[in-house]
């Protein structure tokens, strides 16, 4: 543990009663016994609140329709510079509320625990997403562990699921995108890959690049404030980058994109780390960031209201959509040509969330 960077440290959190004589997860940890009732009444209610032991819960909602989402997480190493798959996966789940126009209620949590894992790792994780959680104002409410036998898993995976609440007269999506839209994105872009890259193939780039995994709900909730039915469309550019997350839209709106490839903000440690090993840095993952499609008698409005916020502190608008090449996405690069811009085939860079 002393080698892998964490934004915990274990000393940090407290089991109230031992967890039996083991250090390491074992197959009775998953097995519904004795075992099982410890490791939840003894690591993740402390870490999650009471409510993390119940197998369901009961939510109250304001008026509102309501949003659901889920997503799991495989990201090796476990931890890197800035956070561990914890954070990542509150974070995750809590974007993906948010660019539906959510406001996140509530969470789930779901494990896949290799035989074998360090207690110490498993409370680790499990605080850090209770902090993440309360962080973000939304509650860890219910969950399942379940272990399989060594090399069945890669140490621990994750899922998390969330519900939140979509308040009247918000209507975001991809099918609202019009020609003329601005759009925008609201701050450096790459730097999560490069991150998990650093750690993960033990590359040091010059200087530390650190995840920006980071709830955007309070960010969304303030360009809505602002500008409402405004704002047309959003998204969390995570696997795939700002060209996956471009395209889609760009695909089910039918509608054409135009980049202008010298505004998009890329840290140069990001630049450099990517000429390295060959990447394109507008297909790297970001945890902490959103791509937005906004009416253009709006736009400077909304960019002014995401400056005001620490998560969209850069943002900068980054191109507008047209209505020639419909669901194609063309780059102007910073020598005046164009370019197609299309998603890879696979995954530049697998396992990253």
């Amino acid at each position: 543990m002393s080698d892998s960077p964490t934004t915990v440290d274990p000393a940090d959190w407290v089991c109230p009663l031992p967890l039996r004589e083991t250090k390491r997860i074992v197959l009775g940890h998953g097995g519904g016994g004795v075992l099982s009732e410890e490791l939840i009444e003894n690591l993740f209610v402390p870490a999650f609140g009471s409510s993390a032991g119940r197998d369901s819960a009961v939510l109250s909602s304001q008026t509102g329709r309501l949003a659901i989402s889920t997503d799991s997480y495989v990201v090796q190493p476990l931890f890197f510079p800035g956070g561990n798959i914890g954070d990542l996966a509150v974070n995750g789940t809590v974007n993906d509320l948010a660019c539906s126009g959510a406001m996140p209620l509530a969470l789930t949590a779901g494990f896949i625990l290799e035989e074998g894992l360090e207690i110490e790792v498993l409370g680790t994780v499990a605080h850090t997403m209770g902090r993440a959680a309360a962080d973000a104002g939304v509650r860890i409410v219910t969950g399942d562990t379940k272990v399989v036998q060594k090399g069945g898993a890669d140490q621990l995976f994750v899922n998390t699921s969330g519900v939140g609440v979509i308040p009247a007269g918000v209507d975001v999506g991809p099918e609202r995108v019009r020609p003329g839209d601005h759009v925008l994105v609201s701050g450096t872009i790459g730097e999560h890959g490069v991150a998990i890259m650093s750690v993960r193939e033990g590359i040091d780039f010059g200087t530390r690049v650190t995840t920006d995994s980071a709830p955007l709900h309070e960010l969304v909730a303030t360009m809505l404030f602002t500008a409402g039915p405004a704002v047309h469309a959003l998204r969390d550019p995570t696997r795939g980058g700002l060209v996956a997350a471009v395209v889609e839209i760009a695909r089910t709106a039918a509608v054409g994109v135009e980049l202008d490839e010298a505004a998009i903000p890329v840290p140069d440690a990001v630049a450099s780390a990517c000429s390295f090993l060959g990447l394109d840095p507008l297909q790297v993952a970001n945890e902490g960031k959103l791509v937005a499609f906004v009416d253009p008698a709006h736009a400077d409005a909304v960019l002014e209201a995401m400056r005001t916020r620490p998560e969209g502190a850069a943002a900068v608008r980054i191109g507008r959509v047209v209505d020639s090449h419909p669901g194609m996405v063309v780059g102007r690069t910073a020598f005046g040509t164009t370019r197609v811009v299309e998603r890879e085939l696979g995954e530049q860079l697998p396992r990253i969330c």
